[in-house]
């Protein structure tokens, strides 16, 4: 029989850290809302409105609450997970246009908040996170792949369009 985790009892410093981290996640992802509506924004898209600039300000304050969580005792899977959603805000938030509007709806500061929670209060995200991690590789080389694959039937076409010109 499979024992199940106590929930995280934090010390006085670690209430006081986490309340700063849900600070912080708030201003980045939910501090404001939109007049007439439920839908609440932060600073990540504003900021990302600045081209490549305000991806990395981003990416850079985002890795610093992720370092802050990761003070607490998270497993290495709950890590990882972290660090994916940091890197899908990083990669669909730098793509002009739509990775603006991606970044008023994922909130990865949000989802990261969430899964350190979960991990204390409910035990969830146990364990090293090796499968977690072996799946990523594996997509991203199948990314890459098909990102190769992509550039070569493309400089394919444009060869026999520019030796059908001649």
């Amino acid at each position: 029989m499979r024992s199940r985790r106590v929930p995280f009892q934090p010390n006085p410093e670690a209430t006081a850290r986490l309340r700063q981290i849900e600070s912080m996640t708030k201003l980045m992802d939910n501090q404001f809302r939109l007049p007439g509506t439920d839908f609440r924004f932060g600073l990540d898209p504003i900021i990302g409105l600045i081209p490549f600039a305000g991806n990395i300000m981003t990416l850079v304050f985002q890795g610093f609450l992720v370092a802050s969580m990761s003070k607490y005792g998270i497993s290495r899977k709950v890590m990882i997970l972290m660090v994916i959603n940091l890197a899908i805000d990083f990669i669909l938030g730098g793509i002009p246009f739509i990775g603006n509007i991606f970044d008023f709806y994922f909130k990865s500061s949000q989802r990261n908040l969430e899964l350190m929670k979960r991990h204390y209060n409910e035990g969830k995200h146990q364990g090293s996170g090796t499968g977690t991690l072996m799946i990523v590789f594996l997509l991203f080389l199948a990314i890459i792949a098909a990102i190769g694959f992509l550039v070569f039937k493309l400089v394919e076409l444009v060869y026999h369009l520019i030796a059908g010109a001649f």
